[in-house]
């Protein structure tokens, strides 16, 4: 954890430092948002061995009781970033919020329950149709799927050429997708299929005007997260301060030029916000 000795790492942006400072000097009037993969999580080769960094809850604890609200928003289900994060029944995080399927499901400390709206139909019918349209493909073998509820993914970072399954896959899962009126979301090495209307950008917008926040803070590190950077984005000009914190330096060049503070990963990125909470 940083100390308050540590001074903290300076945002690239004039925009970054001004949401900084805002975070800093008005904490309570503040939403801090956070990816849950590769941002709160190391990313792994299997996702469901996927857990949240051991510095990540203490972290959180640590910032959640000086700022308006902390909310993570997850392309996950919501009850399992809950669960891999070891976000439940936990002290200080009794307000704790998080958005599962891009903002589709919601889970409340409060209640520890889930919300969610019925699925998309699209949904089964591509799930249905994708173990026969991989097989079609060389570049299948060592891909892997991942059954979301709410949305199915392929994994290629198992494959023999992981770049090149994902690649090969790309245009196919697309029609796939455009068939059941669904939207191929490509990421780090997986391509998810998933219902349109909802996106990071549009959770963390609607998240802030229920808050009534004035500055936010979004951390994410994946292709995902660019809509709730350009939320962010949206926010600074019409007077909100704001802080945009890429996790890792170059796996994701597209967010980590619009970032104003590229951590090297989880750890960094928690250890900045202990840093930030030993300082409200």
């Amino acid at each position: 954890m940083g100390s308050h000795s540590n001074p903290l790492p300076t945002p690239v942006t004039s925009a970054g430092a001004d949401g900084l400072a805002a975070l800093l000097a008005r904490p309570g009037k503040a939403v801090v948002a956070l990816d849950f993969d590769g941002t709160l999580a190391e990313i792994v080769p299997d996702p469901e061995q996927a857990r949240a960094h051991p510095g990540a809850v203490p972290a959180l604890v640590a910032l959640a009781p000086h700022v308006a609200s902390v909310a993570v928003i997850t392309g996950r289900p919501a009850d399992v970033a809950v669960r891999y994060g070891g976000f439940a029944g936990v002290p200080g995080l009794e307000h704790l919020v998080v958005l599962g399927h891009y903002g589709a499901e919601r889970w409340d400390a409060v209640s520890s329950a889930v919300h969610a709206p019925p699925p998309h139909p699209g949904v089964a019918a591509a799930r249905a149709e994708l173990p026969g349209l991989l097989e079609r493909f060389d570049a299948w073998q060592g891909t892997w799927t991942e059954d979301k509820g709410r949305a199915v993914a392929v994994h290629t970072r198992r494959a023999a050429d992981p770049q090149g399954a994902f690649d090969a896959l790309r245009a196919p899962l697309a029609d796939l997708a455009d068939r059941h009126g669904l939207l191929l979301e490509p990421g780090r090495l997986v391509l998810e299929l998933r219902p349109p209307g909802m996106d990071k950008g549009v959770a963390l917008a609607e998240y802030v005007r229920e808050t009534g926040a004035e500055t936010v803070v979004y951390g994410g590190d994946d292709l995902g997260d660019l809509p709730a950077f350009a939320t962010v984005d949206t926010l600074r000009t019409k007077g909100h301060p704001g802080l945009l914190l890429c996790s890792g330096t170059g796996e994701v060049p597209e967010l980590a030029e619009k970032a104003d503070l590229v951590l090297p990963g989880p750890a960094a990125l928690i250890d900045f916000l202990a840093s930030v909470a030993a300082r409200l």
